[in-house]
């Protein structure tokens, strides 16, 4: 007999960041969660009590995206003017602050020691984690790269433009493979391969959801778009079967990663979801629990019930 989907309901809504938040990442601690955003604060939240939370570093800019790196105990993070800070919290003296990419540093990813960051000049660069310096940088784009993914073989890296296109990259060659062009109109802002790495779910400022083959083929064409506004974050859950989006328009919607059908949409109102625009989404490891960040300068903890 098949189960029901769990569903989703608040149990913390967070307070004290000064600005909104942009990004979401894993702790340093298996038990925390990271968030930051336009204050640039870097503060840790503890999953089963969270509040208040703890601030672990600052940066003197707005954050777009961060990353742990929990083994060594540092944290990256990426600004709006293009910097890229590696924030060693055991030994500040050893935390290297870098203006790198151009019109900002919008997302992370990595596989083993590589770091893999983009940026509003539209290159995508390699970083040696334990030098914590640029290998090399492939020029993709003339608009910025919004979204990076890591394919889990490690063998290709997928990224998301402002020009509306998917570019997959080798990783180690820095070459490009293949680009999906008009992905989305006008800029893809989000992406995730699932566990197994057959398939390729992306989102867009056009609020439509898509998935795509390995080959870059689309796979389904929702009959209509998921949003209202523009799709800024697409997360699936850990186990694959879930697949959350968070958007422009206050919404968090949980759908069926097998089906592309909607289990649950978490509003304002009725939910007592966020205020304004809910822009990162992060699922703990269980998958019970799914955690958003927003304009209105929140965070809101969702338990499946």
């Amino acid at each position: 007999m098949a189960t029901s989907p769990p569903r989703f309901q608040l149990t913390h809504r967070l307070t004290g960041h000064e600005g909104a938040l942009y990004a979401l990442a894993p702790g340093i601690e298996s038990s925390t969660v990271l968030s930051s955003g336009s204050d640039g604060w870097i503060v840790s939240w503890d999953l089963a009590n969270p509040d208040p939370g703890r601030l672990i570093a600052r940066v003197d800019q707005h954050v777009f995206a961060i990353h742990s790196f929990p083994d060594h105990h540092v944290v990256l993070a990426g600004d709006m003017s293009g910097g890229v800070h590696w924030i060693d919290l055991q030994d500040p003296d050893a935390s290297r602050h870098i203006l790198h990419h151009r019109k900002g540093t919008y997302a992370f990813t990595r596989h083993e020691e590589m770091v893999f960051s983009g940026g509003g000049d539209g290159l995508v660069t390699r970083w040696s984690r334990p030098q914590r310096r640029a290998d090399e940088s492939l020029q993709i784009s003339h608009a910025a790269v919004r979204c990076l993914t890591m394919h889990p073989s490690g063998d290709r890296l997928a990224a998301g433009c402002s020009d509306g296109s998917i570019c997959f990259i080798d990783p180690l060659r820095m070459t490009l493979l293949h680009r999906i062009e008009e992905a989305h109109k006008p800029s893809v802002f989000s992406l995730q391969y699932t566990p197994s790495g057959d398939q390729l779910w992306s989102g867009g400022r056009d609020a439509w959801l898509r998935r795509w083959d390995e080959q870059g083929n689309p796979i389904q064409e929702m009959q209509e778009a998921a949003h209202l506004y523009t799709i800024n974050a697409v997360a699936l859950s850990p186990d694959g079967q879930l697949l959350a989006t968070a958007s422009r328009d206050k919404r968090i919607r949980i759908w069926d990663a097998a089906t592309g059908q909607l289990i649950q949409s978490l509003d304002t109102v009725r939910d007592q979801g966020h205020r304004h625009s809910v822009n990162a989404l992060h699922w703990t490891a269980n998958g019970y629990q799914l955690i958003s960040a927003s304009d209105d300068r929140t965070l809101c903890f969702w338990n499946a019930v």
